[in-house]
């Protein structure tokens, strides 16, 4: 296949020579925030989370597409980041599950994507330099610099609302009822709770009283993507849910949890993206390897520390927090693990357990 030169320009001009790939923009550029994900599988479902939303992907595995696509593992009925970096794209996929190339499905879904980087440079500057802006295209070096010198990350801004679900939806069935606050929540992860409970997936604006309105057992605030500081509204709504119902956090629904219980947020250098996160659960010192993709993390200054449940063993980050009192719990990760290792399934069996004892059933 014959690809046009494209080049890769952050916003602290650092330049990257590559092609272009997937999906061509008309104007040639596309711009972001570059983040760095080191997942070694699960490209597709990467690439469909809504928590990338606003974002540019770096994959650091060398070799992408390898085992193609298959409509089976999208997590959002479209991707949310805007593009993809890549060392290397694999053009005929080896998996009998392969509905198509990840080429094609780049082309598609209008994801745009540059090849041939030195992805390990790139990882590397991100590092040491924290999550920058860019912009990367085939227009020419000038029109691309422009672009980059221009554009923003996600500092200050509500996506949530942006990739939430525009009306409520139901799932699974059974006594107990969940419902799941949207803030871009995976499919995986509905899945999930629809095996255990009866669900209904609402906007991320549904205030507390709407919630309380449906007379749920529990309610599970899911992943997302964006500054978690810009949801104060949000922020609000689950803090009239304290104490009233069970709550479940993951990923931005733990930092609005966090929120809630009066902690501070702050932006990570460059983030967690990946599914090889070890992550130690303070009360058993069980340890776990999570996935994980996320920005922002709890302030540990901001609150009481005997919330922390879990904690990062590479970056002593919390991971995790839980008041027994409030009847609620949250982890900065993503127990379905889709992708990733299933270590952290046990936390659906927890919430599963504050349902039941909610709604009196055994």
């Amino acid at each position: 296949m014959t690809r046009r030169e494209a080049v890769l320009v952050l916003s602290d001009g650092t330049v990257f020579e590559g092609y272009g790939a997937g999906f061509s923009p008309e104007s040639g550029v596309t711009s972001g925030e570059f983040v760095f994900n080191t997942s070694l599988s699960g490209y597709q479902e990467v690439i469909t989370d809504p928590s990338y939303s606003g974002q540019i992907v770096t994959f650091t595995y060398p070799h992408v597409g390898n085992y193609g696509v298959s409509d089976l593992d999208d997590e959002a009925p479209r991707p949310w980041c805007v593009g993809v970096v890549m060392r290397e794209l694999t053009a005929l996929p080896s998996s009998w599950r392969s509905g198509s190339s990840l080429e094609d499905f780049l082309v598609a879904r209008r994801v745009p994507a540059i090849v041939g980087v030195d992805t390990r440079r790139l990882t590397r500057h991100l590092r040491a330099h924290g999550s920058l802006a860019g912009a990367f295209g085939t227009a020419g070096h000038r029109v691309v610099a422009a672009r980059a010198a221009v554009s923003f990350g996600t500092d200050g801004r509500d996506l949530a609302s942006e990739v939430s679900t525009p009306v409520a939806y139901d799932a699974g069935r059974g006594d107990r009822y969940v419902v799941v606050v949207d803030f871009g929540v995976k499919r995986s992860m509905v899945r999930q709770l629809a095996e255990r409970f009866r669900v209904t997936v609402v906007p991320s604006s549904t205030s507390a009283s709407e919630i309380l309105a449906r007379r749920p057992d529990g309610v599970f605030l899911s992943n997302g993507p964006g500054d978690p500081a810009a949801l104060e509204a949000p922020a609000h709504e689950v803090s009239q849910l304290l104490g009233r119902v069970p709550l479940f956090g993951i990923c931005l629904g733990h930092q609005l949890l966090a929120a809630a219980l009066g902690a501070r947020t702050f932006k990570l250098p460059f983030g967690h993206h990946g599914s090889n996160h070890p992550v130690q659960d303070l009360a058993s010192g069980r340890v776990e390897i999570t996935a994980q993709n996320h920005n922002y993390a709890v302030a540990p200054d901001s609150l009481d520390p005997s919330l922390v449940s879990h904690i990062n063993l590479n970056d002593g980050v919390i991971e995790g927090l839980s008041s027994p009192a409030e009847r609620c719990f949250s982890v900065q990760y993503h127990p379905e693990a889709s992708p990733g290792p299933h270590d952290s399934h046990y936390l659906f069996e927890r919430f599963e357990v504050l349902v039941k004892a909610r709604s009196g059933l055994s």
